[in-house]
């Protein structure tokens, strides 16, 4: 990249010796002797301080850096950021560097510092953690140059502003992909599901090996073959499988950095991932006080690139969410039984049982899922030890709030909803799970 002006920075090691010949020198009105040395002194100083201006600015070396970005972000990820470093010099330098990272991050102490031999290369690795989406703007790289006399630094600029863009989690989405294509989700704390009866389509038959189901052996192919076969089923295709997001206001409350929204987006491109590698229809839509965002279930090669752009663009509205009007639209857009995963919170009874008619009209057509999410911050508050009468008189309302959680948990199910209460970060793998657990099950 094109080297700009380089300006002059006096590094502490020069003042140091400044501050040391300006006490000598006050000493030396009490003692005479050493005014002469001190004479000398001061003016190796400037000597060394020509040398260093010459050294940094008339020598033809200089410091190359680059600064290697990826083409997007992963909201809620730690994301690698390297830097690239070139001693061009004749000589070693000391090398400290200021990368403008974006203000979203409110990171204003970043510094890296280093030697470079002559000639030599350094790559410098860091992470940053976005927890919004959006589009970033990174600085210029800031690379100050200082050579072994130590006086000045040189500072070179390199790069003009960068910017890219923060998309919802793709890199645990390509986690759990990889998983999913490994058989190795259970490492991540997902469950391995038995599959209750055969509402699976027949697929083939083929030789039993250790580990298939005996109630699955085909005895009067066992017979003609004179081993034992077995009959394979595979999960039922092409069922629609409807991320359905409330963006209202509830979904604005922060946990670790991200909102209850970021969570339930990036849940959603995973879940709709699986979704298509299952055989399914992955579809989303999202709503408040209207119906928005909507991506209609299907099995296509681009889907999972138009629902990662629909979410990129998602955000809440800060108003009360209308369930009624949610309710009206799944009935009138949706004609076949789906799964809908409802990603909502409820604080209250009071607020469920306003919801809770729209809920069970919406159960009764399709099979519905409702997730919403733990307080964590309040569970954390109730084990705390409490001291004051005012410290019991508050655990006792956050046991409270804590204990109605569960009365949802219960109120949903007693009318035959299906209910996942999570912690935040539990979100995704918890979805998996339900959705595992209804295939295998059968349910759509």
């Amino acid at each position: 990249m094109k080297r700009l002006f380089r300006p002059i920075y006096l590094q502490k090691r020069f003042f140091m010796i400044l501050t040391a010949l300006i006490v000598g020198f006050v000493v030396s009105y009490m003692v005479p002797n050493l005014f002469g040395a001190l004479k000398v002194l001061f003016f190796v100083l400037v000597l060394l301080l020509i040398v260093d201006i010459i050294l940094l600015f008339g020598s033809k070396g200089k410091v190359q850096g680059h600064r290697i970005l990826t083409d997007k972000l992963s909201n809620g990820d730690e994301n690698p950021i390297q830097l690239q470093l070139m001693n061009g010099y004749l000589f070693p330098i000391k090398v400290k560097v200021i990368d403008e990272i974006p203000f979203q991050f409110q990171k204003r102490d970043f510094l890296l510092e280093t030697k470079l031999p002559s000639g030599g290369e350094k790559v410098f690795h860091y992470q940053l953690r976005p927890t919004e989406r959006g589009v970033y703007s990174f600085g210029s790289l800031n690379i100050f140059a200082v050579s072994p006399i130590g006086f000045l630094a040189g500072k070179h600029t390199f790069g003009q502003s960068q910017e890219v863009p923060v998309y919802p989690s793709f890199l645990q989405l390509q986690k759990y992909d990889l998983l999913a294509f490994t058989n190795r989700l259970h490492e991540y704390g997902l469950k391995k599901i038995r599959r209750i009866g055969h509402t699976m389509e027949f697929e083939q038959i083929k030789d039993y090996v250790l580990g298939d189901d005996i109630r699955n052996i085909n005895w009067k192919a066992t017979a003609k073959r004179g081993q034992l076969m077995v009959n394979q089923y595979q999960d039922e295709k092409s069922q629609p499988v409807y991320s359905v997001i409330d963006k209202g206001r509830v979904m604005k409350m922060p946990f670790n950095g991200l909102s209850l929204l970021d969570y339930a987006i990036n849940a959603t491109l995973v879940i709709s991932n699986i979704a298509l590698k299952k055989q399914d229809k992955a579809g989303m839509f999202s709503f408040s006080d209207k119906i928005e965002n909507r991506v209609v279930a299907e099995r296509r090669s681009s889907q999972m690139n138009l629902i990662l752009e629909t979410l990129y663009n998602l955000e809440t509205n800060f108003i009360e969410s209308d369930f009624s009007r949610l309710y009206v639209d799944v009935k009138r857009n949706l004609n076949q039984r789906s799964l809908l995963l409802l990603y909502t919170n409820f604080e209250t009874m009071d607020a469920l049982h306003r919801q809770l008619p729209y809920l069970v009209a919406m159960a009764k057509q399709h099979l519905l899922v409702v997730i919403f999410f733990e307080n964590t911050e309040l569970n954390e508050f109730v084990h705390k030890k409490a001291e004051t009468v005012h410290q019991i008189f508050e655990q006792t309302i956050a046991e409270k709030f804590i204990y109605e959680k569960k009365l949802i948990v219960n109120e949903l199910r007693k009318h035959g909803i299906q209910t996942i209460l999570t912690k935040p970060e539990d979100l995704t793998v918890n979805t998996i799970n339900k959705y595992l657990e209804i295939k295998a099950r059968g349910l759509i």
